[in-house]
């Protein structure tokens, strides 16, 4: 049986579009009220004006609701977890694929995916490509996810003395993925079906890549510094702190922030604080899915997320 303890998450996440004329990202937030369990599916997509937006749309509608078939039965998707994720990375890919067969002018589109999974206080998650899962746990930020490109095997080399710290760096492929949904053989899947137990106070950051235009001794600052406030505001401070840099190449960027914790009072205090941040009717329930609000982000559009999940 699922442990009964109270858990609370508190998430929220923000969409930008940041320098490129297309927002390729896709993000979907899914934590029923009540059930102390939750995940976030975030896609970003490749292709450019070959549908790059259209894969991760794909990806994220596929794996989405793929895992909400399994969602109402909590104690067998744990069970099965391993083999719940990595079919629905399996149906994704094919959904991909099938697109791209129907639209041959749209071959060469692809999308990566993070998918972090919360069943009552135990993590688990799957990814392809290099978008990050982050754990802030105390001051210390780990990256927790794998990340499916040539910089880390660039890295390896140096770390093996292969190769200059400087060779790796200029390396033209460093920024080249080796595994992405694009509808053919996928050649890395990182799947972790082994709990990871989370702790009152963990701050999980789900993001596209476009979150790595911060040092993550910086994002691990903001995180800290900000972590009694809502994920919300914490949310927004990630993102204001991208637009500061006005990077002229800056990259689409989506995250997500969950807080985790079991301390009823405390959280209940965020929650209010969350409300105020975010004001709405008094008959309005906390959502349970996906909230979205559209706000201003200098001359750009930029989606809002929230949800909350008590159980």
């Amino acid at each position: 049986m699922l442990d009964q303890r109270s858990f609370l998450y508190d998430a929220a996440g923000l969409a930008a579009v940041g320098r490129r004329d297309l927002q390729e990202d896709a993000m979907a937030i899914h934590f029923p009220e009540g059930s102390g369990l939750g995940y976030i599916v975030l896609a970003d997509g490749m292709g450019g004006h070959s549908a790059g937006d259209v894969a991760s749309k794909l990806v994220v509608d596929s794996f989405f609701e793929d895992l909400r078939s399994h969602i109402g039965h909590p104690d067998i998707l744990e069970r099965n977890i391993g083999s719940v994720l990595r079919q629905a990375v399996e149906e994704a890919n094919l959904t991909v694929r099938d697109h791209v067969y129907a639209r041959p002018e749209q071959r060469g589109m692809g999308s990566t995916l993070v998918a972090p999974v919360i069943l009552r206080g135990r993590l688990y998650w799957i990814s392809v490509g290099d978008s990050p899962l982050y754990l802030l746990r105390g001051d210390k930020l780990m990256r927790l996810n794998h990340e499916h490109s040539m910089a880390q095997r660039l890295d390896l080399q140096v770390k093996r003395g292969l190769i200059t710290r400087h060779q790796a760096e200029q390396d033209p492929d460093r920024h080249c993925l080796t595994s992405v949904l694009f509808g053919q053989q996928v050649p890395e899947i990182d799947c972790r079906d082994r709990p990871l137990d989370l702790e009152d106070g963990d701050i999980l950051v789900v993001a596209s890549d476009g979150i790595l235009a911060l040092e993550e001794s910086l994002i691990a600052a903001i995180l800290y510094q900000y972590r009694e406030r809502p994920s919300a505001e914490i949310s927004a401070r990630l993102l204001h702190h991208i637009n500061e840099y006005d990077d002229p190449y800056q990259d689409n960027v989506s995250l997500c922030v969950v807080k985790v914790g079991c301390d009823a009072a405390r959280l209940r205090r965020a929650e209010l604080l969350a409300a105020r941040a975010m004001p709405r009717r008094a008959s309005q329930p906390l959502r349970t899915t996906i909230q979205m609000q559209i706000k201003r982000t200098g001359s750009k559009m930029t989606r809002f997320f929230t949800s909350h999940s008590e159980g």
